[in-house]
């Protein structure tokens, strides 16, 4: 009796501290953001293109892996699916209106490195070229494409990574916050913000 007793005390706790915060249980939907919002270069015999893209993230450390994912009907899905590779340009505020740009524009109709004044940098790994005006470039191969749904996940391996040397510190170390990198969330984009705390901060003595 005491158990059950102690059960439902602690039943009208949760429900109390969930009437609290307000929380409302909503249908299956991608709420994980934000999402850093990057513009992907790619290039096959005959054209090159770029795209933005949120849908991206971190999937292993070694071997120094990622993915991006992208709707089959998109221009650069062809790409990438034929040439095997891309390159991930990391955006800034400064990059912003060409980030947007090359995620409504589609290649099919125009050049998108010409009407945003871009300047297409040699691959050193692959041949996809890669944005000079974006701090920090990911150039990647892709190793498997798994076809999920209304997004394709290009899974691929990182071959090397192009850093701009005024975002190195006088030793050597990346001080990547410099940069003014922006994120994305539910149609709007933003500067990163504060810190507040460094990791295992919590617990520091």
């Amino acid at each position: 009796m005491k158990k059950y007793n102690k059960n439902i005390k602690n039943k009208i706790g949760i429900e109390k501290k969930e009437k609290e915060f307000g929380k409302e249980f909503w249908k299956p939907g991608n709420m994980l953001y934000p999402l850093p919002a990057v513009m992907v270069s790619c290039a096959d015999k005959e054209k090159t293109n770029i795209i933005t893209i949120a849908w991206t993230g971190t999937v292993c450390t070694n071997p120094a892996m990622l993915y991006i994912s992208v709707r089959p009907e998109r221009y650069s899905y062809e790409i990438i699916k034929n040439s095997g590779e891309f390159t991930i340009n990391l955006t800034t505020k400064k990059l912003a209106s060409a980030m947007d740009f090359c995620g409504v524009k589609s290649g099919r109709n125009v050049d998108k490195w010409k009407e945003m004044h871009l300047t297409q940098g040699k691959g050193k790994k692959i041949k996809a070229p890669f944005i000079v005006e974006s701090p920090v470039n990911i150039e990647c191969n892709v190793v498997n494409i798994l076809e999920l749904g209304s997004h394709h996940m290009f899974l691929a391996k990182v071959k090397g990574v192009h850093i701009d040397k005024t975002l190195l510190d006088k030793n050597g170390k990346l001080c990547l916050e410099k940069a003014g990198l922006v994120t994305y969330s539910h149609g709007f984009y933003y500067d990163l913000g504060k810190i507040v705390g460094k990791f295992g901060y919590s617990v520091k003595k």
